[in-house]
C-alpha cells in the first residue's frame, strides 16, 4: 500500500542501531571519501591493519561515517531510541498497553478542543475496556505556560495516578511530561527548568509510564525528553531536558490528524522540517569535549551518525509530503507520511539537538502582542510553535551554510530542490530559497514581520533567544549578542526570489521513490 511507503524506506524502526550504522554513510557528505575507504566499510577491521594500529579506531570511524576526531574531543556517541508504535488504529491499543506496563489508575491529558474529537473517545474507550480507571485533564494550555504547568501538576500529585496517557499535540504532551514529573519529584517549578532561567537540577528518579499519542503530524514530543513552556515573567520560552521525560510509549495513529485545520498542518510539518534540517547541520558531535564520564554525555550530544539517517529520510518525506498534506485533508498518504516523518525527526532531534530556529522561536513566540494564526484558539495572541521556528530559518541556514555547505546542499536536494551543478557558493542561497517556497505554497507568514515584529524588537527578540544557551551552543557556528541581532534583522522579512533554479518541494512533483 502506498500509504505504508515510508515504512518501507525507514529501516531504523525495525532494526535501529545496526542497519543505520551500518548505512550511516548514506547521510554525509564523504561519498569520494566512502568510496576510497570502502575496504573499511565493507569488510571486518583486523587489528593488525595499519590504520587501525596508527589511530587506534579513530581513522575508521572518520572513514565510515564523515566525522573528524578531535585530540580531547567527544569520540563517542549515544543512541536513545524511544518505544513506539506506528499505523493507523493504534490509538486503540493504548488501554492495554497500559495495563501491560501495570497501571491501574490513569490520567489521560488533552486540551478542551481535542477533548472533543475522535482521538480522545477512542482512547477513552481503550482505556476503559481493559479495565483502567481513568480520570480526564483536559484543561492543558495551548502553548503551555508556568502556570498552566503548575496548574497540571497540581491535578496529578492529587489523583494519585500510577499512569499516563496524553492525547493532542506537543502542548498537550510536554504538559503531560511535567505533570509525570512535578507530581513524582515535588520542587519549585524553576528546579529542574534549564539554566540560565532555572537551576538545571537533574531529574533524581524513575517516573511512572506515560503512553503518549500525538494528534499532529509534527510535535515529534513523544519521542523526546523535552518539555517547552512560556515563562510569562520573564516573556521567554524554556524547557526542561531529560532523558527520564522521554514517555515509556508512543503510540503515533495518522488517522489522528485527519480533523487538523491547514495552518494547524503547516505549523506542525513546518516543525518536523526544522527538527529534521537543524538535527542535521547541529554542531557534531566530535565538537564537544570529551565529557567525565557517560552520567556527563548530554542528550543533544549534536549531530552523529545515528541522528543524520532519520534527519535525512525526515527531509526526503516533509519534501514529498508537507504541501499536499496542508492543501488536501483528504490526502491520506500525505498525511500519514507526514506522520512518520514526524516520528524520524523525532528520533533525530531527540539525539543530536535543534538549534538557532528553535532558539530564537522562543522570543518570538513569548513576546507576541497580538498575531493570532487562523485554525488555531482565538482568544488571546499567538505565534504557534511551528511557525515561530520557520520564520526564523531562511535567516539562519543563509548564516550556517558555510560551516558545512554540502550537507546544506543534500538537505536542499532530499526537500526537493534542484541541485544539478550547484558549488558550495551557492548552498545558502538554494536551501534558503527552498524554504521560502515551501512557506509561501503553504500560506504561513514569510518572517517575523509578519507575525507583529518590527526593527525597534530586534534587540528583546535576541535577548531572550541568547538566554537559550543548550540550543545556541548546538549551533554549527559561534553565536554572540551581535550575531543572534543579525539573525533575527535577516529574519524580518524575505525578499522574492529567483526562480532560477526552482524547487519541486511546493508542488510536490516528484515522482515517487522505488
Amino acid at each position: 500500500m502506498p500509504v505504508f511507503h515510508a515504512l518501507e524506506h525507514a529501516p531504523l524502526a525495525v532494526k535501529p542501531a545496526l542497519h543505520a550504522l551500518e548505512h550511516a554513510s548514506f547521510a554525509v557528505e564523504a561519498a569520494p571519501h566512502a568510496q576510497e575507504c570502502a575496504a573499511h566499510a565493507l569488510e571486518p577491521v583486523p587489528f593488525t591493519d595499519p590504520c587501525v594500529r596508527r589511530y587506534d579506531m579513530s581513522s575508521f570511524m572518520s572513514c565510515c561515517h564523515g566525522y573528524d576526531l578531535i585530540e580531547g574531543h567527544e569520540s563517542v556517541f549515544s543512541v536513545d531510541v524511544p518505544a513506539l508504535t506506528f499505523g493507523p488504529g493504534v490509538l486503540f491499543e493504548a488501554g492495554e498497553q497500559l495495563r501491560s506496563l501495570g497501571c491501574r489508575r490513569v490520567a489521560l491529558f488533552t486540551d478542551a478542543a481535542v477533548a472533543q474529537l475522535p482521538p480522545v473517545e477512542a482512547a477513552l474507550a481503550s482505556v476503559r475496556a481493559a479495565g483502567l480507571d481513568v480520570a480526564v485533564y483536559d484543561e492543558v494550555h495551548v502553548e503551555p505556560t508556568d502556570a498552566s504547568f503548575r496548574a497540571a501538576a497540581a491535578f496529578a500529585r492529587a489523583g494519585a495516578f500510577d499512569g499516563y496517557l496524553s492525547v493532542g499535540g506537543g502542548s498537550v504532551i510536554d504538559t503531560c511530561k511535567a505533570a509525570v514529573l512535578y507530581a513524582t519529584h515535588p520542587a519549585d517549578l524553576l528546579a529542574y527548568v534549564n539554566a540560565p532561567i532555572g537551576a538545571g537540577r537533574p531529574v533524581p528518579g524513575p517516573l511512572p509510564p506515560h503512553v503518549a499519542c500525538p494528534t499532529t503530524c509534527g510535535t515529534g514530543s513523544e519521542c523526546t525528553g523535552i518539555a517547552v513552556f512560556d515563562y510569562v515573567e520573564r516573556k521567554a520560552k524554556t524547557g526542561i531536558a531529560s532523558r527520564r521525560l522521554r514517555p515509556t510509549l508512543a503510540l503515533v495513529d495518522p488517522t489522528a490528524t485527519r480533523s487538523l485545520p491547514a495552518m494547524v498542518v503547516a505549523a506542525s510539518g513546518f516543525d518536523v522540517l526544522c527538527h529534521a534540517l537543524e538535527s542535521y547541520t547541529a554542531r557534531p558531535f566530535t565538537a564537544r569535549p570529551r565529557p567525565d564520564g557517560p552520567a556527563a554525555r548530554p542528550m543533544s550530544q549534536g549531530r552523529n551518525p545515528w541522528s543524520d539517517v532519520g534527519a535525512m529520510e525526515s527531509l526526503r518525506l516533509a519534501g514529498r509530503y508537507l504541501v499536499r498534506a496542508v492543501r488536501d485533508a483528504s490526502d491520506e498518504e500525505a498525511r500519514q507520511g507526514l506522520s512518520w516523518a514526524a516520528t524520524l525527526a523525532g528520533i533525530a532531534f531527540g539525539n543530536a539537538g535543534v538549534h538557532l530556529p528553535h532558539a530564537m522561536s522562543y522570543s518570538v513566540a513569548g513576546l507576541v502582542r497580538d498575531y493570532r494564526a487562523p485554525g488555531y484558539p482565538q482568544d488571546e495572541p499567538l505565534v504557534p510553535h511551528g511557525i515561530s521556528v520557520v520564520v526564523n530559518a531562511p535567516s539562519v541556514f543563509r548564516a550556517t551554510a558555510a560551516t558545512s555547505p554540502e550537507r546544506h546542499l543534500a538537505a536542499a536536494g532530499a526537500l526537493g530542490a534542484d541541485v544539478k551543478g550547484a558549488g558550495p557558493e551557492d548552498a545558502a542561497e538554494v536551501l534558503s530559497r527552498t524554504l521560502l517556497d515551501a512557506m509561501r505554497a503553504t500560506g504561513v507568514p514569510l518572517g517575523v514581520g509578519a507575525v507583529g515584529y518590527a526593527e525597534g524588537d530586534v534587540d528583546a527578540l535576541a535577548r531572550g533567544a541568547i538566554l537559550q544557551k543548550r540550543l545556541v551552543d548546538n549551533a554549527p557556528m559561534a553565536v554572540d549578542d551581535e550575531a543572534m541581532r543579525a539573525l533575527f534583522r535577516g529574519a524580518m522579512g524575505y525578499a522574492p526570489v529567483s526562480t532560477a533554479r526552482p524547487a519541486s518541494m511546493p508542488g510536490s512533483t516528484r515522482p515517487p521513490s522505488t
